[in-house]
């Protein structure tokens, strides 16, 4: 049984203790004066640097914008000027220009916190898929695993609502529709009024954690109860609610793609999109689960598992990670070769203003794992498995961070204090209940009828 000991508990809550005083401080750093945003501004423009040169383009962006061209804009009141945009002299178009960079600044923090705190609940969602579907297929190969992804899921619940109530507590600093004055301006966003108001996303929000979360409870319940059963009553009836779960799951999951990510550019979808948010928190997911459980079998906790159950979840990441790719290359090829502006705004944005990490994190999710994991002796050996993981983890957190950075803070980007802050908050609170979960019962579901072919599963 595995022992959650004082220093690990002390480790994550330190974890958690400073990523919020750093991001308090970047929230504080943040919150500049529209006179120090000129100097600011006036300081880029001397040094001829990248960043103003981007600013100018993004202000072109908004008067296109304004005169009819549907471009995505930041959160900022810049929207409601647009029409009379030609008639401002210079100091007025530099004093909206300063203002908008303004709001874009104070987005960062929020957009930071926001991008974490989804990416540590995907992960525990794709879990929770990923169990789901073992227990409705009645694998053979996984039973072995389970207490690893029951605890990974026992973050799912309070990861969930933070990210929920980051959402409402941000508002229109991640979510422009959120913002009443952008809405009167924008005939868009006044069109998707009926499913794009706050009190239908949070009413929304709390069915699809609820939903989740009863299935986590019952199943876990059901799967601790079988342990001390004389029957598989128990495992009969975790099959039953697997199999209605994962129903509920794809249009749930869908939704919440489109009501958690999709709504942050409300001018732009894509009917591939929840595929693509599956397609990410699968990869983490499972890349998770093999992290974790190399993690206890290096400590002698788990025996049983053999090379060929790290090779199955390797195939796991391995396959997920073309999926997504797929995902990826089809969602953009269809957007490019369609050309409508609404559309394809959402990828000018991203290939114009963050090439780097655009493509960058393209690589880290498919190139790199593929030539990795490609290999069939590759996938047995952990420390390929944790080489691939850890670049696939980097990897889906630049997709989360593409996802939401470009319709928040445009250009205003990087990786700082707040970024880094952010990311420490929600590693030490996911470690923390992880492994507290799994310190709560044996790590080997012994009463699975299906545990001895797990136990002896070779190939």
């Amino acid at each position: 049984m595995y022992t959650f000991s004082n220093r690990f508990k002390v480790f994550s809550l330190a974890l958690i203790i400073l990523g919020s005083l750093g991001w308090f401080y970047s929230y504080s750093k943040s919150h500049l004066t529209i006179e120090e945003v000129k100097q600011l501004l006036a300081e880029e423009s001397h040094h001829g640097s990248h960043a103003g040169d981007s600013h100018s383009m993004n202000y072109q962006n908004e008067k296109h914008h304004n005169e009819g061209v549907h471009h995505l804009e930041p959160h900022s009141d810049a929207l409601t000027h647009g029409n009379d945009a030609h008639g401002h002299d210079a100091h007025g178009h530099e004093d909206e220009h300063a203002e908008h960079v303004l709001h874009q600044i104070h987005n960062r923090p929020y957009a930071a916190l926001y991008v974490a705190a989804f990416f540590f609940m995907m992960i525990s969602l794709g879990v929770l898929a990923f169990y789901a579907i073992q227990y409705a297929s009645q694998a053979g190969w996984s039973p072995v695993l389970f207490r690893v992804m029951e605890a990974i899921t026992y973050y799912l619940l309070p990861g969930a609502l933070i990210v929920l109530i980051i959402a409402i507590i941000g508002d229109k600093h991640i979510f422009i529709w959120m913002d009443p004055e952008v809405v009167a301006h924008d005939k868009i966003i006044q069109g998707k009024e009926s499913w794009l108001n706050k009190n239908s996303f949070i009413i929304r929000g709390l069915i699809y954690i609820g939903g989740w979360s009863l299935y986590r409870y019952f199943s876990r319940k059901l799967s601790l109860a079988q342990d001390k059963a004389k029957d598989n009553k128990n495992f009969k009836r975790n099959f039953q609610i697997s199999a209605g779960f994962l129903v509920f799951f794809m249009y749930t999951e869908s939704m919440m793609s489109w009501d958690w990510i999709m709504s942050v550019d409300p001018h732009w979808f894509s009917t591939l999109f929840g595929w693509y948010v599956f397609a990410s928190m699968a990869v983490s997911g499972i890349t998770v689960i093999a992290l974790i459980t190399i993690y206890l079998n290096s400590k002698g906790l788990m025996s049983y598992v053999n090379d060929s159950h790290l090779h199955d979840l390797a195939k796991f990441m391995f396959g997920f990670s073309v999926f997504w790719a797929y995902l990826w290359f089809s969602q953009f090829m269809l957007i490019w070769y369609a050309n409508i502006p609404e559309e394809v705004t959402y990828f000018v944005t991203r290939i114009e203003m963050y090439p780097i990490p655009f493509f960058t994190m393209f690589c880290l999710n498919f190139i790199f794992p593929f030539l990795v994991l490609m290999n069939s002796d590759y996938k047995r050996v952990p420390i390929f498995i944790i080489m691939a993981g850890v670049i696939i983890l980097i990897g889906h957190y630049m997709d989360v961070y593409m996802m939401i950075m470009p319709a928040t803070v445009i250009d205003r980007y990087g990786f700082g204090i707040a970024e880094f802050s952010s990311i420490l908050i929600f590693l030490g609170l996911f470690l923390l209940l992880v492994f507290y979960s799994l310190s709560k019962e044996e790590l080997l579901a012994k009463r699975n009828p299906m545990i001895k072919e797990s136990e002896n599963f070779h190939y």
